[in-house]
C-alpha cells in the first residue's frame, strides 16, 4: 500500500470532456472530501504511522457510543466512512484538521485509486475467465463446462490455482498513475481519467504521489 497522504471520495459516475484540441477523454467523477483527521497514529503509541479520516457526514443519532467517543476528540458528529492512510511523518498533522482537494493534489498530477470491484456473485469460467468453451451445435453436450481439471495417475489430484467456477468480483482493486483531469474546488470534484473501480456511490480512497 502507497505509504502517501489522500483523500476519501464517492464515485459518482463517468463522462468525458473535450480537451482544447477536440480530443474527447473519458474520466470518471468523484465527489472527494472534505475529510477531516479524527486520529493521528505515531510509531512510538501505536507501531506505525498514519492518520484516520473521516468522509461524508452521518448525524449524531446514528452513531453507536463508542464511535461517538472516539469522535468527541476531534470534536466530529459522525461520518459514514472512517478509513487509515499510512503516512510517513504522521506528526505532520492534527486531530481536526480539514483535508480538501486542492491541499494534496492539482490538475496533471497522477494518483493512485483503490475501490471495491462490482460483484458479479457466482459465475462460470467462461464469464469468469473467458475461456472459449465447447460446441454450440445441438448433441455435443459441452457447451459452458470447464472441461478436463486434473491429471490421472499423478498428481491425481486437482492443482491449486486452477481456473474453477467461483464468487467473481467485490475484490479490493488499486489502478495505479491515473492522471487527474480536472478539479473542481467548490464542488468538491475531481475528474480522473479511465474508468475506475466500483460502482456509483462507491468509496475510493485517492493517493497522491
Amino acid at each position: 500500500m502507497p505509504k502517501s497522504m489522500g483523500i476519501l471520495g464517492k464515485k459518482v459516475g463517468m463522462t468525458r470532456i473535450y480537451s482544447e484540441l477536440g480530443e474527447a477523454i473519458p474520466v470518471t467523477v468523484i465527489e472527494a472530501g472534505p475529510c477531516k483527521v479524527l486520529q493521528v497514529k505515531t510509531e512510538s503509541n501505536d507501531g506505525y504511522s498514519a492518520i484516520q479520516v473521516g468522509f461524508s457526514d452521518k448525524k449524531a443519532s446514528r452513531i453507536d457510543k463508542p464511535t461517538a467517543g472516539h469522535l468527541k476528540k476531534s470534536d466530529s458528529d459522525g461520518y459514514y466512512f472512517i478509513r487509515e492512510f499510512r503516512v510517513t511523518d504522521s506528526a505532520a498533522y492534527e486531530v481536526g484538521q480539514e483535508i480538501t482537494l486542492d491541499t494534496i493534489m492539482k490538475v496533471g498530477d497522477k494518483v493512485d485509486v483503490q475501490g471495491i470491484s462490482k460483484g458479479r456473485g457466482f459465475q462460470g469460467v467462461v464469464k469468469r475467465y473467458g475461456f472459449a468453451g465447447g460446441g454450440a451445435g445441438h448433441g455435443s453436450m459441452f457447451h459452458r463446462a470447464p472441461g478436463s481439471i486434473g491429471c490421472s495417475a499423478y498428481p491425481g489430484r486437482v492443482i491449486k490455482g486452477k481456473k474453477m467456477p467461483g464468487r467473481m468480483g467485490n475484490d479490493t482493486v488499486l489502478r495505479k498513475n491515473v492522471v487527474v483531469v480536472d478539479i473542481r474546488t467548490e464542488e468538491n470534484v475531481v475528474l480522473l481519467k479511465g474508468p475506475l473501480p466500483g460502482a456509483k456511490n462507491g468509496l475510493l480512497k485517492i493517493f497522491s504521489k
